[in-house]
């Protein structure tokens, strides 16, 4: 599969560009905790993210200067992947919130933050698969096997255990070199205040300092909690492509709307209850795909793919929605 240089100027627009979005989905929710995000209000976002990433879509059709409806088809196909895995990252970013009891006006500040620390990461971890995989090949086996493991992993393991902050490495090391306090201070993540509110704290300190609040610690579970699944998307997204461009621009566009998608189905999180094993058989087939390439060079068409992909997803969707609705009656 070719993969095509694209200039430097065409990379650092793509990134202004999502700066500009981030800037706009900030600002579209009202001045930061003095707003809470209603569902229409966040439904509609969503529509507008889905609309101008499939502009960008319509973008790579017309002017990529390689076999332009292939590659569009491949950043549909990645961007319906990660958009599908990121749903499982909303009922974790529930939990999260629910631990440290963040109030839901507070919510979107803390998700502008860390979906912004994941498009950063995101960014590294792309360009060094790329790099990886130019170099050694054999490296899209372990990928297949790891996705079909972590697909069938997904059918056995709970809800309630997908994240516990009190045994996040990150958080325990944080707490060893800086103070925390116990209460939430609004909207803020640092506070300055006295010693003596830092849980465990004994000894007594002249003037204040800085402390970090609740608020700052749910906001490094969601950004570490992000790294986890960003073993199992980006892995999944090569399965359809191995263009950089295309890996990270569906990635990256399937994540800037997850903010607003977080709030159109924290209200709904009811009626996706087999959603996870859908997502499972998708990281299943997707590992399949990939061994299938790698071992016995049977590439499934793109066209295929985003079919199966999204059959899978829309089927887990409307049987949980079905069998809810069922329960009800």
């Amino acid at each position: 599969m070719e993969i095509v240089t694209i200039p430097l100027w065409a990379w650092t627009l793509f990134y202004v560009l999502v700066i500009a979005m981030l800037y706009i989905d900030l600002k579209s929710f009202g001045k930061k905790g003095q707003h809470e995000v209603s569902v229409s209000e966040a439904l509609k976002m969503t529509v507008v993210w889905i609309a101008v990433s499939l502009v960008f879509c319509a973008g790579i059709w017309l002017f990529y200067p390689v076999e332009p409806q292939e590659k569009a088809m491949e950043f549909l196909a990645g961007y319906l992947i990660e958009k599908s895995l990121s749903m499982d990252n909303l009922f974790v970013f529930l939990m999260l919130f629910s631990f440290f009891g963040v109030q839901r006006k507070y919510q979107h500040e803390v998700l502008f933050w860390g979906i912004f620390g994941a498009l950063v990461l995101r960014s590294v971890f792309i360009f060094a698969g790329v790099a990886m995989i130019q170099r050694f090949e054999w490296i899209l086996a372990l990928f297949g096997l790891f996705l079909i493991y972590t697909g069938i992993k997904m059918f056995f393991h709970q809800d309630d255990e997908q994240v516990d902050p009190s045994k996040n490495i990150f958080v325990k090391v944080f707490k060893r070199f800086f103070p925390v306090t116990d209460q939430m201070h609004e909207d803020k993540f640092f506070i300055r205040g006295e010693k003596s509110e830092v849980r465990g704290e004994k000894s007594e300190v002249r003037g204040e300092r800085w402390l970090a609040t609740p608020l700052f610690i749910a906001l490094l579970v969601i950004e570490t909690t992000d790294v986890a699944f960003a073993v199992d998307s980006i892995p999944a997204v090569f399965s359809v492509s191995r263009d950089p461009f295309i890996v990270l621009t569906s990635n990256i566009f399937a994540i800037l709307g997850l903010r607003a998608l977080y709030f159109a189905l924290a209200a709904i999180t009811k009626y996706f209850t087999y959603l996870k094993y859908g997502l499972g058989i998708i990281l299943s087939f997707v590992g399949i795909k990939m061994l299938l390439e790698v071992f016995w060079n049977i590439h499934v068409p793109t066209p295929l793919s985003l079919c199966i992909i999204f059959g899978i997803l829309v089927l887990s969707m409307g049987l949980s929605m079905w069998v809810t609705k069922t329960k009800k009656t």
